[in-house]
């Protein structure tokens, strides 16, 4: 299992959570006041790590959601095709290939060491 389960009230800015099966970014929360018959509500802002696609959800602050267990790991560029990397994990040794990010094209080479995340059995290359 690479999530576990938390409370809307737990969550902060900038940790992540399952929104549609897309792991996701917190870029705000607000919450409103209870009613007088209801419970408190929060609206989340979130953006998708793998599709960049903000959404916004709203739901009670005890409402359980899926929060993502995400890996960050070192490896190695073996070598570059275009837009592709070949990648070797630092710890495993695994080889890998992964599309290179906008942000990261033209600023590294084979042999350097990025990092790279992994979560719902995803993988994608980091900016830090």
């Amino acid at each position: 299992m690479s999530w576990e389960q938390a409370e809307i009230r737990e969550l902060k800015v900038n940790r992540y959570i399952v929104v549609d099966d897309e792991p996701c970014r917190i870029l705000s929360i607000q919450t409103s006041k209870p009613g007088k018959h209801g419970e408190a509500k929060a609206r989340l802002e979130v953006v998708g790590l793998f599709d960049g696609q903000k959404r916004s959800i709203v739901h009670p602050v005890t409402h359980k959601v899926r929060v993502p267990m995400i890996d960050k790991r070192k490896a190695q560029i073996l070598s570059m095709r275009g837009n592709v990397v070949q990648l070797m994990d630092m710890s495993t040794y695994q080889t890998f290939e992964l599309p290179v990010p906008e942000g990261l094209q033209g600023k590294i080479q084979p042999g350097q060491e990025v990092m790279y995340m992994e979560t719902l059995g995803r993988r994608q290359l980091t900016t830090n």
